[in-house]
């Protein structure tokens, strides 16, 4: 029996799905599994902010293109890349257990954010992380990042900027943990909905590679990820939209805590709400009406018209 993986072919990308890869041979003998890299729009420009580019799906439109005419089996995403809504004849099935969720910091001669100096220059390539910046500290300067993470630590070895801001589970996949200064604690940044976590998606009519997937899925992560795809739905967003989210799981509740951010970080709407973990989806479709009835409706509006300019950008 032959799997086909469909993947980015970036670095991390890679080594994700060769991770699936592994388990699955693992699991089963019986099982040949290969790797099909696909080259996506996210991955085809670089020379501008993905929220300039625009549209959703831009790292896993081509992979799903794969999927749908039955050239791949299974496609490996990073949920914080996977849109709310899904081509109807496909699904996540699978989602292996979460790596941490923070944002890293990542600089040479500073220990931590709050020790930054006035003015200082902080790469992102995230809205959401630059609004959450600037509503602590206004003064810092961002300068929007895109390409892989070796690109970007190499803005900061040449002395262009004071630090970057990654993901913190990526920099660990590639083994790099060692370069993260600190561990953005939630209270200061709420991560990008599904930072993290993995998903496997598949045809929904492929009931075999659904059943040999299985045993890689992990309850509590798929909880979560149901709760934060669920407020990401509600709020129809996207990369051009400062939106965060975490749901955790403590015994047998869901603890979801998300955020709606104008981009120049003057106001950010945020709340919790809990309840029990089968009702992971009630619960972030919940949070969501409760941040657009406070006011997070006003600043999606605004950012869909293309009203850009009334958050300074």
């Amino acid at each position: 029996m032959i799997l086909r993986i469909g993947t980015r072919g970036s670095r991390l990308a890679l080594k994700q799905s060769r991770w699936v890869k592994e388990r699955l041979e693992s699991r089963h003998p019986d099982l040949q599994v290969e790797l099909i890299p696909i080259k996506t729009t996210g991955d085809r420009i670089l020379d501008a902010p993905l929220s300039r580019v625009g549209g959703k799906g831009l790292f896993v439109k081509e992979i799903e293109d794969a999927l749908l005419q039955a050239r791949v089996d299974v496609a490996v995403h990073s949920m914080k890349d996977v849109p709310a809504q899904l081509p109807e004849e496909l699904t996540l099935s699978t989602f292996p257990e979460r790596e941490p969720a923070n944002d890293a910091f990542i600089a040479v001669e500073f220990p931590s954010l709050d020790a930054l100096p006035t003015g200082a220059t902080v790469g992102t390539s995230s809205l959401r992380r630059g609004a959450q910046l600037l509503h602590m500290r206004p003064d810092l300067h961002l300068l929007p990042l895109r390409g892989n993470v070796d690109t970007r630590l190499s803005k900061l070895e040449q002395g262009e900027i004071q630090a970057v801001i990654l993901a913190a589970a990526g920099l660990k996949r590639m083994d790099l943990s060692h370069r993260i200064t600190q561990m953005i604690p939630f209270t200061q940044m709420l991560p990008a909905i599904g930072q993290g976590a993995l998903g496997l998606e598949v045809r929904r009519a492929d009931a075999r590679t659904t059943a040999r997937l299985a045993f890689l899925n992990h309850e509590a992560t798929q909880h979560q990820i149901e709760a934060e795809r669920a407020f990401l739905k509600r709020l129809e967003g996207g990369c051009q939209v400062p939106i965060g989210g975490l749901a955790r799981i403590r015994g047998e509740q869901l603890v979801f805590e998300g955020m709606v951010a104008e981009l120049d970080g003057s106001t950010i709407y945020r709340d919790s709400l809990s309840g029990e973990k089968d009702r992971a989806e009630e619960i972030g479709n919940a949070l969501a009406k409760r941040l657009l009835s406070r006011g997070a409706d006003k600043i999606l509006a605004r950012i869909y018209a293309g009203d850009l300019n009334h958050q300074g950008t």
